[in-house]
């Protein structure tokens, strides 16, 4: 059974890239009938937040990224890792070291001078004598002197160190506490994980905790690395760039669905396709088809997705969704009309939000580059002209205002925008925005009247 997991730290909040790591895991976790666990990495007591790990839980559940089993926390585990410490110094795999700060400071500035890569020297490896008073020993782990250390990435295909390049590094601090590398190991071997996906900037994490694994007598899992997500210049992601807080993305009026069908095209293909459904993506996902070099975050690829996912969303969906944006249709008896003649412009929610507002909302002022340009020549005595009409016809559906609309075009020989600038002005208080036989109608009769007459007013 293939078992994945992801393990966020709860010092900040998730962004894209981890959700993108959590994402892959997920689909090859449910691809396979597996499990896919949630561990949270919280052993850094004095800079673990609450907000953040509720917030991660919250980014979870808001892209239907369900998890079994309840979540592992590192920071109720010291006694499992203490365990595993005193087998390794029992063993003689590992060992107390005393080197004071001072001197690990004066040996790397030693180092550096002659030109020679710093790192620890091994001098407390195979230490018999009287320990010196007053130091608190770190624990270091004996990492093999020859050979080479080799793993065979999913992504990368052979990865191979010598094992010089490794360090004997700490497993455990002075006050006991033990080290990321020794625990990512530890916890990854106890809860049955048999693929690990993960960034690749833990690559050279790897052959540390194949060190681990190896003095402890574990079978490591399969290793996949993910190339990071570069901006658009091929730099590190920043939040500039859209390294933001995934609840962001929520506020910001965009769907899951778009999110995770983005995510997941950062850095892995199928064809030329570029929207999948989760079971398409359940079908086709294979993690060794990630692909080996950085993928560029491109915000119009993912307003495109939304736009897309908003068009095609149920507009009962839509109503709910609104009401985090200040828009209440519940009550109103055109929701679908309005609904379609706004969604196929927005690119988000918010988008959404505003053209249904400039729609239903009477406007309070009105653009002057708008004004100038539709109000040219005979625009304000057109205007008048045409609001006598609807009064006369009364019209009561949309395609009766379509029809005034078209005949009086036809009856006064006129370009449409001789009638449709000054008429879109009037009722929505600049130049763009939805089909006018569709405001009119949402709007109705009196308020059309009482807009149109309004802005008369105002430019008189």
């Amino acid at each position: 059974m293939v078992v994945t997991r992801f393990a966020p730290s709860p010092t900040g909040y998730l962004h894209i890239g981890g959700l993108r790591t959590a994402l892959f895991n997920w689909l090859w976790a449910r691809k396979n009938s597996g499990k896919f666990l949630l561990r949270i990495e919280d052993t850094d007591l004095s800079r673990n937040s609450e907000d953040a790990m509720k917030a991660i839980l919250e980014a979870f559940d808001w892209v239907g990224l369900n998890y079994d089993e309840e979540p592992i926390y590192q920071s109720k585990r010291f006694d499992i890792y203490k365990k595993y410490i005193d087998k390794l110094l029992q063993e003689g795999k590992a060992y107390k070291c005393y080197m004071s700060k001072e001197e690990l400071d004066k040996l790397r500035e030693e180092q550096i001078a002659r030109g020679e890569r710093p790192r620890y020297d091994r001098r407390y490896r195979d230490f018999k004598g009287t320990p010196p008073a007053g130091v608190k020993p770190v624990i270091r782990i004996k990492a093999p002197l020859d050979g080479v250390i080799e793993f065979e990435d999913g992504i990368k295909g052979k990865i191979k160190i010598d094992a010089s390049e490794v360090d004997d590094f700490i497993i455990a601090r002075s006050d006991g506490s033990p080290t990321y590398n020794f625990v990512v190991a530890i916890d990854d071997y106890l809860m049955g994980l048999t693929d690990v996906i993960r960034g690749d900037d833990h690559l050279y994490n790897t052959p540390k905790q194949l060190v681990v694994y190896n003095a402890l007598g574990f079978k490591p899992p399969k290793f996949y690395h993910v190339p990071l997500i570069h901006n658009e210049k091929g730099k590190k992601l920043s939040k500039r760039d859209g390294a933001l807080d995934v609840m962001e993305y929520k506020k910001e009026g965009f769907l899951p669905e778009a999110l995770i069908n983005f995510l997941v095209r950062l850095g892995w293909s199928h064809g030329d396709q570029e929207i999948f459904s989760i079971d398409e993506l359940l079908e086709l996902f294979d993690p060794k088809d990630i692909n080996k070099s950085a993928s560029s975050y491109n915000l119009d690829k993912l307003l495109w997705l939304n736009a897309h996912y908003i068009k095609n969303s149920s507009n009962e969906r839509l109503v709910k969704l609104l009401k985090d944006f200040g828009v209440d249709l519940e009550e109103s008896d055109k929701i679908d009309e309005i609904l379609e003649a706004t969604k196929s412009k927005a690119k988000t929610l918010k988008d959404l939000a505003a053209e249904i507002k400039k729609i239903l909302t009477e406007p309070k002022e009105y653009d002057k580059k708008a004004i100038k340009k539709a109000f040219k020549g005979e625009a304000k005595e057109l205007l008048e002209e045409f609001l006598e009409e609807l009064k006369r016809a009364k019209p009561k559906t949309k395609e009766e205002y379509h029809n005034i609309l078209q005949d009086f075009v036809a009856k006064k020989e006129i370009g449409f925008g001789k009638i449709g600038q000054p008429l879109r002005v009037a009722l929505i208080g600049n130049l763009s925005g939805p089909g006018l036989d569709e405001a009119m109608y949402i709007i109705g009769l009196d308020e059309v009247e009482r807009r149109v007459e309004k802005v008369l007013e105002e430019i008189e």
